[in-house]
C-alpha cells in the first residue's frame, strides 16, 4: 500500500496552520538575506556600469596597442600598450616570487609546523594580511634603495612590492585548501610506507590543485590593481619599457590615476585634434581594460577548480 502524496504547496499551508510563528520568522529571514544581496550587488553593478559606459567610447584596438610616446596635451591619441606590458610584467614577475614562498609556507603550517615556530609564522602571516599597501611599497623602496641607491625605480621593485601583498594571501588560501584534504588519504599513503615528502607531493597537493590554483588566481587579481606601491618603486613614464631591470615603467593602476589627476585640457582656439575631456576618457578606457583582466583572472580561477578538481584526475 502506497503513502498519499501531498503537493509542496499543501505542506507550506499545513505548516503555516500548524506553526504560524516559525513561518513567519522565514519569511522574514528570507526578505533579510534577499535584501542584503540586493544591497551588496548595487555598488557592484553601479560601479561596472559607470566604468563601461564611460571608457567604451576609447576602448578600441589603437587604444590598446599605442603608448603615449610622443602624446601631449589634447591630442586625440595615445593609448595603454605601455601600462599592459608593464603591469602583465610585474604582476607575473610578483606571482613567480609569491607562490613558491606562500606554498612552501603552506605545507611547513599543515604537514610539519608544531610549536612555537609555527605559531610564530602565523602570527607574522595575519599581520602581513593587514600591511596598507603604501609601507609595502616603502619596505620595496628602502630596501632596494640600500642596496643600488637611492631614485631607484624599475619593475623589480615594484614586484617586490606586490608580492609582499601576495604572499599571506596566498599562505592562506593554500593553507585552507590543504587542510581540506582528509587525513586518511595521509595515513594510507604513509602506512604504504611512502616518504612524507612524496605524500605531500603525490597526495596532498594532486587533491587540493584545484583550490591551489583558485587562490593563487584569486591572489592575482587582488594586487593586479594596486596603485600607491608602484608609484613609489615604479614610476611613470609615457614609453615601452620591457625591461623588468632597468628604467621605468608604466602599470594601469598607475596610469589610471595619472590621467585622472591631470584634468581638464585646456584647448587652443581652432584646434580641431584637440578633446578637453581626453585626460577622463582615457583613465575611464584604462579602467575598463583592468577590469576585465581582473574578470578574466576569476574566470581562469573558474575553470581551474572545474577542470583540476580531485573527480577529474586520472
Amino acid at each position: 500500500m502506497t503513502a498519499p502524496t501531498v503537493d509542496n504547496s499543501e505542506l507550506r499551508t499545513l505548516l503555516r496552520q500548524v506553526d504560524p510563528r516559525r513561518h513567519r520568522t522565514d519569511r522574514i529571514m528570507r526578505v533579510l538575506i534577499i535584501g542584503a544581496f540586493v544591497i551588496a550587488m548595487l555598488p557592484l553593478v553601479s560601479v561596472s556600469w559607470t566604468v563601461l559606459v564611460n571608457g567604451i567610447e576609447r576602448f578600441n584596438m589603437y587604444f590598446l596597442t599605442h603608448s603615449m610616446r610622443g602624446v601631449f596635451g589634447g591630442m586625440d591619441a595615445g593609448g595603454i600598450y605601455h601600462a599592459i606590458i608593464g603591469t602583465l610584467e610585474i604582476t607575473l614577475f610578483a606571482t613567480l616570487i609569491s607562490v613558491p614562498i606562500g606554498l612552501l609556507a603552506a605545507i611547513y603550517l599543515v604537514e610539519y609546523g608544531r610549536g612555537q615556530l609555527a605559531r610564530w609564522v602565523t602570527f607574522f602571516v595575519d599581520v602581513m594580511t593587514g600591511i596598507p599597501s603604501i609601507v609595502a611599497g616603502l619596505f620595496a623602496y628602502a630596501l632596494f634603495a640600500v642596496i643600488l641607491g637611492p631614485g631607484i625605480r624599475m619593475g623589480a621593485v615594484g614586484s617586490v612590492a606586490l608580492s609582499v601583498l601576495m604572499i599571506p594571501v596566498v599562505v592562506r588560501s593554500c593553507e585552507e585548501m590543504l587542510r581540506l584534504v582528509p587525513n586518511e588519504l595521509r595515513e594510507a599513503a604513509l602506512a604504504l610506507g611512502v616518504p612524507r615528502w612524496l605524500v605531500v607531493i603525490k597526495v596532498v597537493l594532486r587533491t587540493a590543485i584545484a583550490g591551489i590554483g583558485t587562490g593563487i588566481t584569486l591572489a592575482i587579481a587582488r594586487v593586479i590593481g594596486e596603485t600607491a606601491p608602484l608609484l613609489i618603486t615604479v614610476g611613470v613614464i609615457d614609453s615601452i619599457n620591457f625591461n623588468l631591470f632597468e628604467g621605468r615603467m608604466m602599470t594601469l593602476p598607475v596610469y589610471v590615476y595619472r590621467q585622472y589627476s591631470q584634468g581638464l585640457v585646456p584647448c587652443t582656439p581652432g584646434a580641431t585634434d584637440c578633446i578637453a575631456t581626453i585626460n577622463y576618457d582615457r583613465a575611464w578606457a584604462a579602467a575598463l581594460t583592468l577590469i576585465l583582466i581582473v574578470m578574466l583572472l576569476n574566470l581562469v580561477g573558474r575553470l581551474i577548480t572545474r577542470f583540476f578538481a580531485p573527480k577529474n584526475l586520472g
